[in-house]
């Protein structure tokens, strides 16, 4: 068994000196220094969110490296040892074939050819058990006791022939586990940059765009039903609460302090008084009033009377606020109870987006359905291409909006959607996917938004839905399954295939490029 060995200059000079052999040099046992160079290097951008096997492999790599150099270290800290204790008479002698400092002409003359040979000779193997144990030297440093005891049993887990892939795959079983653990103990998940890239808007429909800091909010106030109605509903109940409670408090408080003023209070139990507020005793008895007046409960017993025209004026403005804030509150709950943002939920696009040929033209195809069994009146289709793009004087436009066809001059974008529908796009050259074909489909990053809004049948409000497709939910060379079957008396419809869809063989160039062979086939 070889292992590195590192002898000191008094060591090496009691060597005796042999003249050179014409022979070949033992083998050099690789060192961690010479593995350096062997390192992984940091990864390209092109592989940058690839799986997290790349990012495992390379640390499991590092780690079996510093546990392959940090067993070296210990071999060559005992053999270093030895060698050093051993006396002058043993390490000159001739004979002695198992010395772990042999006296070679060879490694002397490593030593003054190469610097970076020096520090690996190759050694004979350790003496037999039966020697008594040389105790260590006293220079050695407290980090390198600290050191080999922590590492005293992997190095003695490595001489007892132990692979080191077996504690590579040890180790990046424990980095899969902490990885797992961090992930939520989902399985490992493959984090692409498709995964990574936004999303212009979701597959529900909601747009995942954040607006800025606003420094004119006063428009808002101006249009303040609105405001109210697109609050959430947690807010909208707070509001709608508040609106009340403060005008209660507030003319409960007003009508306290009038009864304190005219000291009805303290005649509060005087028949002969004439009190402007009856019975108002406390400001809980205030409130009471208050709250009677505005809901026109009435019970009676607390009331405001002729004898003062102050509470019959504050009484009038009363009714009146509590009418328009009634007439307010009221409406902003019916308004966002029936918003049609809700109808919207039953209107299904499918998952993908395929692309295929119908009538020898290359077409795009999507479907959409609706669930209920009213029906959508009036229901247009529509579809925007959103991607990025640079001119050719060197301006970056984000977001670029385009139109993309849907038969909006053959009217075919005018839908009786009764039965889930398939949309057609003709990719013509007005088209933006005229210069697209299979191969650089998987090179684009673009967004569609297909947009359906209607009337809706029971309120006669217009009702939005949207979805989105990304690059990778477009797949070319697929077709829908049809989902509407022929039964006694009515059609059927399967909304379990209406997502599904099946391969057919078609060519991969894109319209452009097929378009030109047809034409060179015509000429030829």
């Amino acid at each position: 068994m070889s292992s590195t060995v590192m002898c000191n200059r008094d060591t090496l000079q009691n060597v005796r000196i042999e003249p050179r052999r014409n022979s070949i040099p033992p083998t050099q046992t690789v060192t961690a220094k010479h593995l350096l160079a062997y390192l992984p290097r940091p990864q390209p951008e092109s592989i940058r969110y690839t799986p997290y096997t790349y990012k495992g492999a390379a640390k499991s790599t590092v780690a079996s490296m510093m546990i392959a150099k940090r067993a070296s270290l210990i071999h060559n800290n005992f053999n270093y040892t030895i060698c050093s204790s051993l006396p002058s008479s043993q390490e000159a002698s001739p004979s002695q074939t198992h010395s772990p400092c042999p006296p070679s002409s060879q490694a002397l003359t490593l030593t003054k050819q190469d610097p970076l040979q020096q520090q690996t000779i190759r050694a004979a193997p350790p003496p037999p058990a039966e020697e008594t144990p040389v105790p260590q030297p006293l220079h050695r440093s407290r980090h390198l006791k600290r050191f080999s005891s922590r590492w005293q049993s992997r190095g003695s887990t490595s001489s007892n022939n132990v692979p080191v892939s077996v504690l590579d795959k040890q180790h990046s079983a424990k980095s899969h586990k902490k990885r797992c653990k961090l992930l939520g103990d989902e399985p490992s998940s493959h984090v692409t940059a498709s995964n990574l890239r936004q999303r212009y808007i979701t597959k529900d429909g909601k747009c995942r765009v954040n607006l800025g800091p606003i420094k004119d909010k006063s428009r808002f106030i101006s249009d303040i039903f609105t405001t109210i109605v697109d609050l959430q509903y947690r807010w909208f109940l707070l509001v709608f609460t508040m609106c009340y409670i403060l005008t209660w408090v507030t003319f409960g408080g007003i009508y306290f302090l009038g009864a304190w003023l005219r000291d009805d209070i303290a005649h509060v139990h005087d028949p002969q008084w004439k009190a402007c507020f009856q019975n108002v005793d406390s400001f809980l008895s205030a409130l009471l009033l208050s709250l009677e007046s505005q809901r026109t409960i009435g019970y009676g017993s607390r009331m405001v009377t002729a004898h003062c025209y102050e509470g019959t004026v504050l009484l009038m403005v009363q009714s009146i606020l509590g009418s328009i804030i009634d007439a307010l509150m009221v409406g902003c709950m019916f308004v966002k109870i029936s918003r049609p943002q809700q109808r919207a939920q039953t209107l299904i696009f499918s998952k993908h987006c395929v692309i295929c040929e119908r009538d020898e033209k290359l077409c795009m195809l999507f479907r959409i359905g609706d669930l209920r069994e009213s029906h959508m009146v009036d229901a247009k289709i529509r579809a925007k291409l959103i991607k990025s793009r640079q001119t050719k004087e060197g301006e970056f436009i984000p977001l670029e909006q385009s139109e993309i066809n849907l038969g909006y001059d053959t009217g075919g974008d005018r839908l009786l959607l009764v039965e889930p529908q398939t949309i057609t796009h003709v990719i013509g050259e007005s088209s933006p996917f005229w210069e697209v074909g299979a191969e650089r489909l998987k090179r684009e990053t673009f967004e569609i938004i297909v947009i359906l809004e209607g009337i809706v049948e029971t309120s006669g409000m217009t009702c939005q839905a949207r979805t989105s497709y990304t690059e990778d939910e477009v797949l070319w060379g697929h077709r829908f399954e049809s989902c509407i079957s022929l039964e006694k008396g009515a059609f059927r419809v399967d909304y379990s295939a209406f997502d599904k869809i099946f391969e057919v063989q078609m060519s991969r160039l894109s319209a452009k490029d097929s378009s030109s062979a047809k034409e060179q086939d015509a000429l030829f």
